[in-house]
């Protein structure tokens, strides 16, 4: 079986087409395995460049393996790489071939050159092959007493794969005591460095019951070990020192004066180039200075300055990393960052994922010593050709407005934003204006004044729209023309896309009639009739809620509408302090890149299950459906071709004189009246017994709001459901109706994706 291919590219006229290529190789690798003449190892290396170059793209080159074995047999180390490239690709997929490599591979083991002893002994434990682990243990041995470190650190490395590969063969051999031993005997610091981390995963990965595991574990986190790896830190690579640190932060010191000692050995880590070291560093002078609180502030002000001179010196990339660690210790103590806001300021050329990042900073270090000169800041970025950082910038300065800092000047800037005559800066003010009259009430006057000269009209964005609406309906009472904005938006029923806005606007609307009755009495009618035809579900529940509850009682349906009004404390959105705790406790990981614990992208049960979309061979992940499925609700009226229905279903679906497809239930016939008082302009409720055989029970409210909706008779006992035997219908119109179907199930076929993929692998072969 050949190996899937690594490219789908088509192979081009130079490539092979077909068997003959190849059967050619095969040939003259064949007459150059046993000659000596001159020139012949060059000759070599344009055949193996060949073999290795149709075996990157795809193409089965399996047979010429023995020939290419048989070529190995050089001193050059150019065609000894190339060809442990060519047995490590097909020994993993070939066993029965993988075993005419060993007595090559071991023979190279014993080289006089330690380059090739290294390569050999690489290879030789990349064959992943379990039948083969056997051969291992003899060259695994002797390569960890080589006498040149590069074949040492080969070996260390080849211990932690003998593990993958048959973890009781490299237990019962045991070469966890071996790396032990060398990790603190080798003079050579990669070497060591090797060892640490073929330990580490090694004993992490035995089972929890092993005892002999969990002796590993204790004796890799003892005093003589840590001491032992910090003494030499020094003299290791960036990576080892991150593992060194990785290792030290699960030890636990016995008393203080154990912690200052490690600190004091750590303290020019800090300075390092890297900022991976610098911030392995940071999470461990944390963790050891946890329980101490003095010793924990005097520790963000230590690292203060190296996270700064991280931020200012390097990639974006590296900027975006630090900058998130630098914000998740900014949430926990703003107090020792405020005076360095400064730092946070956008450079124009940044990228926006680092703006945006630091106006997040900006909002976090926000106090009441530096509020005027962050909002200064930000409302310049308002003014800038860049849209997105000018929404973000908006979005801090609301967000400062709502940590209680300088509202008063916050709430003048916001309103002056409106001036700007721009409609995504208009629109962001929106949606900030209405949280800040969430949760400052009092500043509703000042507010309303300016939101009353904006037209609806300019308004185009969702969002914005509903915050505008909700505006009008909410203070209907300080704003003039607020009944007849609500009823031009109310025309434009048909023409508005968005379902949020339309639920706002039954919402508004029914505020503003419970204030301005006689104003907004034609409008109500207008929007509930509107909301009941509404084709989403969600609208169409809303409008009907509101339909019976002025039915059932105007005085509970105003107590609904309008509760007794309560200024918002904390928005649901703000990050719990569990969580910001969870990815602290993850410091210098990709929880606070993600700014999520890491069970929350690495749980099965927090990602989204595959699924396959309507089209076949189509396969999308998540439960979102394709843009181009229509909602389910939208299903036309033109079902009756594939099913006969009762007389009493259609006539159920009988459109009232508003054109509304929904008609109003039956309900009990003690209903309440409602009536309009035009001189104190409230609504009255008269409540008055109606005879149960009255034909009207919901004139009353029909009668109000112009809905002109008839009560249907109790429904008669449904018959059965009949096919039509002789119906017909087209592929086109079958696969409309079918994408209209909503999802009834959704289920991870991970292995059913897995087959299709090697099905077209091997048809692409």
């Amino acid at each position: 079986m050949a190996p899937p291919a690594q490219s789908q590219r088509s192979p081009s006229p130079s490539q092979p087409s077909g068997k003959g290529e190849v059967s050619d190789l095969k040939m003259q690798l064949r007459q150059l395995a046993g000659s000596r003449a001159p020139g012949t190892d060059d000759s070599k290396r344009d055949l193996f460049k060949k073999v290795i170059s149709y075996m990157t793209i795809g193409i089965d080159v399996s047979s010429v393996f023995s020939e290419m074995v048989m070529c190995s047999a050089t001193s050059d180390i150019v065609l000894k790489k190339m060809c442990y490239l060519y047995v490590g690709n097909y020994a993993k997929y070939n066993p029965d071939l993988a075993l005419l490599t060993i007595n090559f591979l071991q023979r190279d083991c014993k080289d006089e050159d330690p380059m090739i002893r290294g390569l050999a002994l690489r290879s030789l434990c990349s064959l992943r092959v379990p039948n083969l682990v056997e051969y291992l243990v003899g060259p695994l041995g002797a390569g960890l007493k080589d006498g040149n470190s590069y074949v040492r650190m080969v070996a260390a490395v080849g211990v932690l794969k003998l593990y993958h590969i048959s973890a009781s063969t490299c237990v019962d051999a045991d070469f966890p005591a071996l790396l032990k031993h060398l990790m603190l005997n080798d003079p050579d610091s990669q070497v060591v460095a090797n060892c640490l981390s073929a330990l580490q995963e090694i004993w992490g990965l035995e089972a929890s019951s092993s005892e002999e595991a969990v002796r590993g574990r204790e004796a890799l986190i003892s005093k003589q070990i840590i001491y032992y790896l910090l003494n030499r830190i020094k003299e290791f690579s960036e990576w080892a020192q991150c593992t060194v640190l990785e290792l030290v932060s699960k030890y636990a010191p016995p008393d203080s004066n154990e912690i200052f000692d490690i600190m004091n050995l750590l303290e020019d880590r800090l300075q390092h180039a890297n900022g991976a070291v610098v911030l392995a560093t940071i999470k461990l002078f944390l963790q050891l200075t946890m329980s101490m609180t003095d010793v924990h502030q005097q520790v963000y002000e230590r690292i203060k300055a190296p996270l700064l001179t991280l931020v200012s010196s390097g990639s974006p990339e590296q900027s975006y990393a630090v900058l998130s660690h630098l914000h998740l210790l900014v949430i926990r103590a703003p107090m020792l960052f405020a005076s360095d806001y400064k730092h946070f300021y956008c450079q124009y050329n940044e990228p926006f994922y680092v703006k945006k990042l630091k106006l997040e900073m900006l909002t976090a270090v926000a106090n009441e010593s530096n509020t005027y000169e962050i909002v200064t800041e930000l409302c310049e970025y308002a003014a800038n050709v860049d849209i997105p950082i000018a929404r973000e910038s908006i979005r801090a300065v609301g967000k400062i407005a709502l940590q209680q800092y300088d509202v008063n000047a916050i709430v003048d800037r916001l309103l002056q934003f409106l001036e700007m005559e721009k409609d995504y800066v208009t629109a962001e003010t929106l949606v900030l204006v209405k949280d800040l009259l969430r949760k400052y009430p009092q500043w509703s006057h000042d507010c309303i004044a300016v939101i009353g000269n904006i037209s609806s009209n300019n308004v185009q964005e969702p969002k914005a729209k509903a915050a505008l609406i909700w505006m009008l309906g909410e203070y209907a009472q300080d704003m003039q023309d607020a009944p007849y904005a609500l009823e031009g938006l109310i025309e434009d029923w048909e023409d508005e896309n968005s379902p949020e806005v339309r639920l706002h606007l039954l919402t508004a609307v029914m505020k503003c009639f419970f204030r301005r009755p006689p104003e907004t009495q034609k409008a109500l009618g207008a929007a509930l009739a509107a909301g009941l035809a509404d084709m989403h579900q969600d609208v169409h529940d809303r409008a009907l809620f509101y339909y019976r509850l002025l039915q059932h009682s105007v005085s509970v349906a105003n107590s609904v509408v309008n509760p007794t009004k309560q200024a918002v404390s904390v928005f649901a959105d703000i990050q719990s302090s569990e969580i910001k705790d969870r990815i602290f406790d993850e410091f210098n990981s990709l929880s606070v890149l993600y700014q999520k614990p890491s069970y929350m992208f690495t749980d099965k049960e927090h990602q989204g299950p595959f699924a396959f979309s309507e089209e076949l061979g189509n396969l999308s992940i998540g439960s979102e459906p394709a843009d181009d499925i229509l909602p389910a609700q939208r299903v036309e009226a033109n079902d009756e071709d594939l099913l006969l229905t009762t007389t009493e279903k259609e006539e159920s679906r009988a459109h009232g004189n508003n054109d509304s497809a929904y008609n109003a239930p039956a309900y009990d016939s003690s209903l309440s009246q409602l009536a309009v008082s035009q001189t104190e302009g409230e609504l009255v409720s008269l409540d008055q017994t109606v005879p149960a055989d009255a034909p009207q029970a919901s004139s009353a409210i029909d009668d109000l709001f112009g809905l002109g909706l008839s009560i249907a008779p109790s429904p008669a006992p449904s018959t059965p459901l009949k096919l039509n035997s002789k119906a017909v219908l087209d592929p086109s119109t079958f696969q409309q109706k079918w994408r209209q179907l909503p999802v009834s199930i959704s289920q991870v076929l991970i292995l059913l994706y897995l087959s299709c993929i090697l099905y077209a692998l091997t048809l692409l072969q």
